[in-house]
């Protein structure tokens, strides 16, 4: 199981791409060929895909707002990102940068210094024209401290206030050099002033009249669904660039407060595309007729999409979790291979780490796999004044009993609560589920209203480890860092790779960090997998590589289509009862991709 209920990605619109600094040629010059550039169409994209058609997807819960800048998930940043359009793009094979708003821009010798010119076709929904004093707002709306940003200010806040030098020229001026500066520029998400600047910021929910993008909102149940619809006058649209993409009229999300009523509705054919996070459902509830003939397609897709992290995040900034000893305590209390075993049929590898992909055989990570150890447990809270009163079976320190509250907003959770409850209560800790709906959960958590709690990072191939990790943002409400870490060592390396340009001593940075934070034990560390299992109705044409090379099961939405002889044949197979040709059941990236030459374009 897993919750992707988090994502650390600072520029939602650079879709189904990992957010890394580019080569330096491309990065320090700018100079990037427009004309080039849009004359190359994506290698990702089949030049078979079609316009028209839906596609409907499982998305969870539904969210408290489709603002990213409100709310820092992946799917309104997926939904924020198709809507509003950054200042770059980046190249989803070769993560160079490459225009997108802005057609060109400089970066001063300093590295300090950084000139944006607006494309003189870029235009809003409402036919205006895309201008500097829209990305000089959109700061200014972000930086606002009234406005609950906290997440996107942390970026921000190393650069001075814009310069509007004229209507298509915008300078930004950093305060210090950092890896990352034109990285939170360039995606920078960019909303139009004229709409939205007399609004109040924290209450842009759903409501978005003018966007830039290739989608806008269309039909909204609350709780129930929501349905973008694509623009067909979208300003890229005949961007050779955009071949083969964004093909759907509608795509719509459909929620269900609880992944197995949404299966069910999967099964029944009222959702198409269905990303697979619970084993179970994988290995047992993927054996019927419509599996068997083909009709319902499942596939696992091995690409390069960066490895997260899951665990139960403990609030560090109040008793019981303030103490070292009790974290290390409730991490061998949790029978992980237990819970991998019976409940999820061993799918999962078990975490050591915070940065699974940072380790290799060639370079091993040194943290220790932590095992079950009760008697370990048992002396950890004993030698932190936490015994065992013998009337009650259960610890007290200073006449408080030691109750954890686990604040869970799903019920697929508690299966493996039941198996860590039992556990706990064997070495005296009394554990309590407080479930509540996403909107309330989320309330807690942006005001630290919380002991324990489920939570799923997604990565980036470049790390950054500031807002997780530090002790700045510890206190920032709607943060990243919601464990409330602080050490000030993690804060003296974070402060280190800032200036520093080379990936390679940046990723030994992060690993200090990372064997730094793996003893803190701010997190009990759970279990991922390293490729996304998808189900979907067999009525869609998809490029080779099914996903695109960095991204999870949402850049379906983007480069798939619907195929009405597909869906045809998918009908009349489902009436009459006859099977249809199946498909790969796992595609590697590596093994079906192949670049083209920039001399055959």
């Amino acid at each position: 199981m897993a919750n992707r209920q988090f994502i650390p990605r600072l520029a939602a619109v650079l879709i189904a791409a990992a957010l890394i600094l580019p080569p330096a040629g491309i990065c320090d010059t700018g100079q990037f060929p427009k004309d080039t550039w849009r004359d190359r169409p994506d290698p990702l994209a089949s030049p078979h895909a079609e316009k028209g058609g839906e596609i409907a997807m499982f998305a969870g819960q539904y969210p408290k707002s489709m603002n990213y800048y409100l709310d820092n998930n992946m799917l309104s940043a997926e939904i924020f990102g198709v809507m509003f359009e950054s200042l770059l793009s980046i190249n989803p094979v070769t993560l160079e940068y490459e225009p997108a708003i802005a057609d060109r821009w400089e970066i001063s010798e300093d590295k300090k210094t950084f000139t944006f010119h607006i494309d003189k076709d870029a235009r809003w929904s409402d036919g205006t024209s895309i201008t500097a004093r829209d990305v000089a707002w959109t700061y200014k709306a972000v930086m606002d401290p009234k406005h609950m940003t906290g997440p996107h200010k942390i970026s921000l806040e190393r650069f001075k206030p814009p310069e509007v030098i004229d209507k298509r020229t915008i300078r930004f001026t950093a305060k210090s050099v950092h890896w990352k500066n034109l990285l939170t520029l360039g995606g920078l998400s960019i909303m139009a002033k004229h709409a939205y600047s007399e609004k109040d910021f924290n209450k842009i929910n759903f409501d978005f009249p003018v966007v830039s993008g290739p989608y806008r909102p269309g039909e909204m149940q609350e709780g129930r669904l929501i349905r973008m619809k694509r623009r067909k006058d979208w300003w890229q649209k005949g961007f050779t660039a955009n071949r083969g993409k964004y093909n759907f009229d509608i795509i719509t999300f459909k929620f269900y407060a609880e992944r197995e009523n949404g299966f069910e509705a999967f099964k029944k054919g009222k959702i198409d595309l269905f990303p697979v996070y619970t084993s179970r459902i994988w290995v047992k509830e993927t054996n019927s007729e419509a599996f068997f003939k083909n009709h319902i397609i499942r596939q696992k897709v091995y690409n390069h999409n960066p490895v997260g992290f899951q665990g139960f995040a403990m609030n560090m900034r109040r008793p019981p979790f303030d103490e070292v000893r009790v974290r290390k305590a409730m991490t061998l209390l949790l029978d992980r291979r237990k819970m991998n075993r019976t409940l999820m049929y061993n799918q999962y590898f078990l975490h050591r780490s915070y940065y699974e992909d940072l380790y290799s055989e060639q370079n091993p990570c040194p943290n220790p796999l932590l095992e079950m150890n009760k008697e370990a447990a048992r002396k950890l809270l004993d030698e932190a004044g936490w015994h065992v009163n013998p009337k009650t079976g259960f610890r007290e320190k200073n006449g408080r009993e030691l109750t954890v509250h686990f604040l869970t907003r799903n019920a697929s959770s508690e299966k493996f609560l039941a198996i860590y409850a039992e556990d706990l209560k064997d070495a005296g800790v009394k554990l309590i589920i407080d479930k509540k709906d996403w909107a309330a959960w989320a309330r807690d958590m942006d005001e630290f209203n919380f002991q324990m709690t489920w939570a799923a990072w997604g990565a980036s191939i470049f790390k950054d480890p500031e807002g997780m990790w530090s002790s700045e943002e510890a206190d920032r409400s709607g943060g990243s860092n919601i464990t409330g870490f602080k050490n000030r060592e993690v804060d003296r390396l974070i402060e280190k790779q800032k200036k520093i340009f080379s990936v390679k001593k940046r990723n030994e940075i992060c690993r200090q960090i990372d064997q730094i934070v793996f003893e803190a034990h701010p997190y009990v560390l759970l279990w991922n997998i390293d490729y996304t299992r998808l189900l979907y109705w067999n009525k869609f044409g998809t490029p080779e590589t099914v996903l695109s090379k960095y991204g999870d099961e949402m850049s379906a939405l983007w480069y798939w289509w619907y195929d009405p002889d597909a869906a045809a044949f998918l009908k009349e197979a489902v009436e009459q009862g006859f099977s249809l040709p199946p498909a790969e059941p796992s595609v590697h990236f590596d093994e079906v991709f192949s670049a083209p030459s920039r001399t055959s374009e």
